[in-house]
């Protein structure tokens, strides 16, 4: 579903992304790893078509995001990092607002709201205005938005930010259950969330790609550690 390759990003002199490959199928959720600065959200902005590549290409579904990312965008839900909200409308009004663009009117729009409002525990709050939201809502009405159109790819850029830890569990095990018939990737610092979610880990630091495997692969990667938070630190570098 997902296929990324050789894929760079240059901002003037410094190179975010530096080469980065991996492909994602439907049924698989990668949990995408690094450091701040590592540069996971200019490859997630890259893989939605919001940033174009320095080189290297995206295909979505078979789809080029080069050529013809109109249609590529179509199969991609996409929660990004702070992600925009209306304040001044409703929960259910700027849901139907997002399903309205993604091309749902009448009974199919109703049904799409109804149907994420539940998926997202936010039902109790449907007729509120957003910005009498607590900062947990806010987000999970973000997450809403991303599936409003029940995509088959979904690119999830720290989807438990802000939640509490009971939140925070229900959105990991969604994501888990989705991504039974979805192609997901999610980034995240937490690592435990890889664990509770994902079939599969990269590894990103410094735009490079330094590790990818599953939880469990990547626990036995380095020689006498055996936890995923050791292994990270063994083979990232701090920022300085």
């Amino acid at each position: 579903m997902i296929q990324v390759d050789n894929l760079r990003k240059e901002f003037g002199s410094k190179v975010a992304v530096n080469g980065v490959t991996f492909s994602v199928e439907k049924g698989q959720v990668l949990g995408f790893l690094g450091p701040n600065g590592a540069g996971k959200s200019t490859t997630m902005r890259m893989v939605t078509g919001y940033f174009r590549p320095t080189s290297g290409s995206v295909k979505i579904g078979g789809v080029s995001m080069l050529d013809d990312p109109e249609t590529a965008k179509r199969s991609i839900g996409y929660l990004p990092e702070n992600a925009p909200l209306y304040s001044d409308m409703t929960v259910a009004s700027f849901l139907g607002f997002c399903a309205e663009l993604r091309g749902l009117t009448g009974a199919a729009n109703t049904k799409a709201v109804d149907r994420v409002l539940e998926l997202c525990f936010l039902d109790s709050v449907r007729n509120q205005s957003v910005d009498t939201l607590s900062k947990g809502y806010k987000h999970r009405t973000c997450f809403a938005q991303s599936i409003i159109h029940d995509p088959d790819v979904l690119i999830l850029d720290e989807p438990t930010d802000g939640l509490d830890p009971n939140q925070k569990h229900e959105v990991r095990g969604l994501i888990k259950r989705m991504g039974q018939n979805k192609a997901i990737i999610f980034s995240t610092h937490i690592l435990e969330e890889v664990e509770a979610a994902c079939s599969r880990a990269i590894i990103i630091d410094r735009g490079k790609v330094v590790a990818d495997d599953t939880p469990e692969g990547l626990k036995k990667l380095v020689p006498g550690v055996n936890t995923l938070d050791g292994v990270f630190r063994a083979i990232t570098k701090t920022e300085g």
